[in-house]
């Protein structure tokens, strides 16, 4: 399976946020999107990098409550893992486990057309298992 055909089923939209942003609004727009990350963005087609819940916990956690004020760009992590459409559901699987993220946008020819998250690609991996299951299934009571 591909990632546009992941995003066809689960959607393309991204939640995005401007690196100007505090924090505090960040978290609310986490928390109203009911998401793990938002893409740091402009102007919602490029990527800026990405600001996850786990980057403002451990920045939360060094900083204290006044981390909350702060820009997004103090906390996001700029050096941000793509992938394009046409990429594989295992070949991301493989970048999420050796890079440890979970939220991985995607872009086509620069653009951002949406974000993978490691549920959804496990999500995607066990339906894969369970169509090759039916099939195998329905071969030997066929055979």
């Amino acid at each position: 399976m591909h990632i546009n055909q992941l995003l066809r089923r689960k959607g393309a939209d991204v939640a995005t946020v401007d690196a100007s942003a505090s924090v505090r609004t960040a978290l609310a727009l986490l928390a109203e999107h009911g998401i793990g990350a938002l893409v740091v963005s402009a102007d919602g087609h490029t990527v800026d990098g990405i600001v996850s819940e786990r980057d403002v916990v451990r920045a939360l956690h060094q900083r204290g409550a006044g981390l909350l004020a702060d820009p997004v760009s103090s906390v996001m992590t700029a050096e941000v893992h793509t992938c394009r459409p046409v990429a594989g559901v295992e070949e991301l699987a493989r970048t999420m486990t050796e890079h440890r993220v979970r939220h991985v946008p995607v872009v086509d020819g620069g653009v951002l057309v949406g974000i993978v998250s490691i549920g959804d690609v496990v999500k995607a991996r066990l339906d894969q298992l369970e169509d090759e299951r039916a099939q195998l299934v329905d071969y030997i009571q066929t055979g």
